[in-house]
């Protein structure tokens, strides 16, 4: 079973050296970039150009984690873009309302939360890891 491909523009997938916490990382930026790409077509707005830009972002970085590119660097401003996201989240969502408006989430954005504290978690411990 072949691990690396090669693209026809000379970058190749690159999943020898990736673990069970990679993939893992993987799939919460996937879930999250679902999240804001759903969210950004849906909001016709300023606010919706800026989820699909969020949404491009964990995209790209899967992309360049799965070609291998400077995976270190890549976790370290993975963090503080993902920290951002329930920064600006938690201040237009909570802050107006309360600290008792974290009950009025609902689903699509408790799974989106979910991920991101997770993915951070997962970010750090690869960049200590590595």
């Amino acid at each position: 079973m072949a691990t690396e491909a090669s693209t026809s523009s000379g970058l190749s997938v690159e999943t020898e050296s990736m673990t069970a916490v990679h993939w893992f990382g993987v799939v919460l930026a996937l879930v999250t970039a679902a999240v804001h790409l759903v969210l950004g077509v849906r909001v016709p707005s300023g606010l919706g150009i800026s989820f699909l830009l969020a949404g491009l972002g964990f995209l790209g970085a899967i992309v360049l984690l799965l070609v291998g590119y400077r995976r270190r660097l890549l976790y370290l401003v993975g963090v503080p873009f993902t920290g951002a996201q329930l920064a600006i989240w938690y201040a237009l969502n909570v802050l107006p309302e309360g600290p008792l408006a974290v009950g009025a989430v609902g689903t699509f954005g408790a799974v989106d939360k979910i991920a991101q504290v997770l993915l951070i978690v997962v970010l750090i411990y690869l960049f200590r890891a590595e």
